[in-house]
């Protein structure tokens, strides 16, 4: 299974480890959560870069006093209906500040790519098939409702930066004018209207019929 990071496929460096004969193995380390518990002091004294793969059921606060020693958290997707893995990425970069690589691992389909990469992934572990959609998985969308660490902007905020801005837009052509001669104008709809209205009274004015006149008797 192909190992995406940041966009592009990568050789994966790392060695997954499952049982404590394997700890002495050189190079990056990726333990589980009960060979971490088993063998903290060992883990935590060896040289190499260390990782740590969570199951869904395991929240990263059962580490968190342990997180700077993890250059990985990789966080398991068992099935494509739980999705703890998402709060759990999140917690990772905005609670606790993690910094190192979040890997998503386990069955990950396409159509979760973006949503895991706003969660805070940026490795995933994904199949050919899904990585053969990254970029339309990744480009489906430009704009989203809701907050998230990826630090685009959801659209309501983007609504209420838009406003101001188009006042000041208004206000600007008001002060400028026709052809920017300094006379004041009313652009946009409600000038508009009141050029009408104003045309309507000034024609209203040139067809109003004169008063009878009665002749004076003789």
């Amino acid at each position: 299974m192909p190992l995406v990071r940041n966009g592009a496929a990568v050789q994966d460096p790392w060695t997954a480890v499952t049982t404590a004969d394997q700890l002495d193995r050189s190079g990056p380390l990726l333990v589980t959560l009960d060979l971490w518990r088993a063998h903290r002091d060992r883990l935590a004294g060896r040289a190499g870069p260390l990782g740590l793969r969570l199951s869904s059921d395991q929240s990263p606060a059962l580490v968190a006093d342990d997180l700077d020693r993890f250059d990985l958290i990789a966080l398991e997707f068992p099935k494509f209906t739980d999705g703890r893995a998402y709060s759990y990425a999140r917690l990772l970069r905005e609670r606790y500040g993690f910094t190192g690589e979040v890997r998503a691992v386990g069955h990950v389909l396409r159509d979760q790519i973006a949503f895991m990469l706003r969660c805070g992934f940026d490795a995933l572990d994904l199949d050919d098939r899904a990585a053969a959609g990254w970029d339309a998985a990744t480009t489906a969308f430009s704009a989203w409702y809701q907050p998230a660490t990826d630090g685009q902007a959801p659209i309501p905020t983007r609504r209420r930066h838009a406003v101001p801005a188009a006042r000041r837009r208004r206000r600007a052509a008001v002060a400028a004018g026709p052809a920017g001669n300094g006379a004041p104008t009313r652009p946009g709809r409600v000038g508009g209207l009141r050029r009408h209205l104003g045309l309507l009274i000034g024609r209203l004015r040139t067809t109003r019929p004169e008063p009878a006149r009665h002749s004076e008797r003789t």
